[in-house]
């Protein structure tokens, strides 16, 4: 699957349909916009920016046994969020990841898989941390999924412990104060998502109570769940139905969730996107290995 994914990414048509789908999802939420004002969103999308780009892949870098440096895993986890959000459920970041790790760090596959998987757990257990500890009532669905996955991942892990000890040997267990660490980094990012939300939402003039948007937050979690591409999928539609709960208008809700994905492409694209051209060329010219 990653030997797949690298070929895919190195086909020209493959880069200019990516380009396409992007900006085509971009206009078709951007076609959807009320009357807004710029300067809140852009308030709210500058952490976000740094939360995306910078504790997430420092959240990465704190439990990676890759060996690689935080450059390495800024640039690599950028240029799988383009690539995440151009696939069903994001899928596709965790390939990029994984590919990634294999093919430039050396790591196993298994213990490849093992690492982007351990980033994710952190991260979801990270998401239902923040919202109890805000005081907002969890949805009843994101702590049966939070405790599903972490069952599952702690199951798989036993097993293939016991079956298969050797399986894993490449990917060492991470101490403990690099998983805090990480835990800590992953309640950071979620703090600057809720700030992007609440600019796209007073970008349409309108207000929510942090601890009230953090449920409906919680609750769009869950139908990301079922795959959809960014912007336009089962997540931006549970949001705009927990807004319009809430009290706030149909056309201002869709307004603001439509900002926000519409925003998340901009870094995407630009960050995401020149990771993936200064990787292309530095492997056209990298110097060709000497042989005997």
């Amino acid at each position: 699957m990653t030997s797949r994914l690298r070929r895919l990414t190195h086909l020209r048509s493959v880069r200019v349909l990516t380009l396409v789908v992007a900006l085509s999802v971009a206009a078709f939420n951007a076609e959807r916009l009320p009357s807004l004002s710029l300067l809140p969103i852009a308030v709210g999308m500058l952490p976000w920016i740094v939360g995306k780009y910078v504790l997430c892949p420092l959240r990465w870098h704190a439990i990676s046994a890759s060996g690689q440096t935080r450059r390495w895993h800024l640039r690599v986890y950028a240029e799988s969020e383009l690539i995440g959000m151009l696939s069903p459920a994001h899928a596709g970041a965790d390939l990029w990841r994984a590919h990634k790790l294999h093919a430039t760090a050396g790591m196993d596959r298994p213990s490849s898989f093992a690492e982007v998987a351990l980033d994710r757990l952190i991260g979801a257990v990270a998401l239902a941390t923040f919202v109890l500890i805000a005081g907002a009532t969890l949805p009843p669905q994101v702590l049966l999924a939070a405790v599903g996955i972490a069952s599952l991942v702690l199951t798989v892990a036993l097993v293939v412990r016991r079956k298969r000890p050797g399986l894993l040997a490449g990917r060492p267990r991470p101490p403990m104060r690099a998983l805090v660490h990480g835990f800590v980094l992953s309640l950071g990012y979620q703090m600057t998502v809720m700030c992007l939300l609440l600019g796209g939402l007073a970008a349409t003039g309108n207000s929510l109570s942090p601890l009230a948007l953090l449920g409906v937050f919680g609750a769009s979690q869950v139908a990301g769940i079922i795959p959809g591409i960014h912007g336009a999928g089962p997540r931006e539609g549970a949001l705009v139905a927990g807004l319009v709960a809430l009290g706030v208008p149909f056309r201002a809700a869709l307004g603001a969730v439509s900002i926000t994905a519409v925003v998340a492409w901009l870094p995407a694209l630009l960050i995401g996107g020149v990771c993936l051209l200064v990787g292309r060329h530095a492997r056209h010219h990298a110097p060709a290995p000497i042989t005997g």
